[in-house]
């Protein structure tokens, strides 16, 4: 069996393309474009390239790219007035701080601070209270863009026997909360679980976010499973995932690659949340399931 790979690049690019085909009517009816704050902290590589990533994209769907960039210095206080800044101007409707922030900072601290409305990395305890319960928040963008990409392949996920490998409160936990909100069976296991290839055996959905490089071997998939691959780990080899692809692949029915799998889902969906933060916080309807 060869598995079908799923194109994560081609499904964000359409999504991004909704998105911005369903901004102007917001202009029209607000004057005004949906604006994104992004805030980076020090001088991290990757960071700040995915930063100017997301601020072309940004701009490419029609809407407003707000950056503030500090320096690693920078004090928690400061960082913390910056976010109420945002919190009060109208002109922003979602709020991004980019991680890892510098060791002096608390992450936590930090975040929980961004309004819940405008929280649009769904990060805020406010918004993960949400999604355990069932009531419109934001979900964090990764599995966000992991459900789109399994619903597009699969259809009703209802009944379905999901494994998500990692408890993270980025990607873990939601993953697992939006699955079973999807009426999914889902099974929850991390790097600590005994007998974890027994899970796997069983399940027809594998979401990886373990963090650990090739961690998931075809032979414990059962045959047939859609595989959806979160990690990102820099090897020798470049840029791996947390499933060994290879093996996988001659088992799975369908896998999505790294790169080009999930990565390109978690932009798109963060267009996606502001747009949808535009709406809410203006009081401007935005049709159900149109994005």
């Amino acid at each position: 069996m060869t598995a079908e790979i799923i194109d994560g690049k081609a499904f964000a690019a359409n999504l991004r393309a909704r998105v911005a085909a369903l901004v102007p009517a917001f202009v029209a009816a607000r004057g005004r474009a949906p604006g994104l704050a992004v805030v980076l902290v020090g001088e991290d590589p990757a960071s700040a390239v995915y930063v100017r990533s997301k601020g072309k994209m940004t701009r490419e769907a029609g809407m407003e790219s707000f950056e503030h960039k500090l320096g690693a210095d920078t004090t928690q206080a400061t960082l913390i007035a910056l976010v109420d800044k945002l919190n009060n101007d109208p002109e922003v409707d979602g709020i991004l701080v980019q991680l890892p922030l510098p060791r002096h900072i608390d992450e936590q601290a930090v975040l929980t601070r961004i309004s819940p409305d405008k929280d649009v990395d769904g990060f805020h305890p406010v918004n993960a209270g949400r999604l355990a319960t069932g009531l419109h928040g934001f979900v964090p963008c990764t599995p966000l863009g992991c459900l789109m990409l399994l619903e597009d392949r699969l259809g009703d996920l209802t009944g379905l026997d999901a494994v998500v490998i990692g408890r993270s409160n980025i990607v873990g936990k939601p993953m697992a909360a939006l699955l079973t909100r999807a009426s999914a069976t889902v099974t929850l296991v991390h790097s600590k679980t005994r007998n974890l290839p027994h899970y796997l055996k069983h399940a027809d959905i594998v979401v990886a976010a373990v963090g650990i490089a090739h961690f998931v071997k075809g032979e414990w998939l059962k045959p047939g499973a859609t595989v959806i691959d979160v990690g990102i780990n820099r090897t020798e080899d470049g840029l791996v995932g947390d499933v060994d692809f290879e093996s996988a692949a001659s088992v799975a029915g369908a896998i999505t690659p790294v790169p080009g799998g999930v990565g390109p889902m978690t932009i798109a969906c963060l267009l996606r949340n502001t747009l949808v933060a535009a709406h809410r916080n203006a009081g401007v309807p935005l049709e159900k399931g149109t994005i």
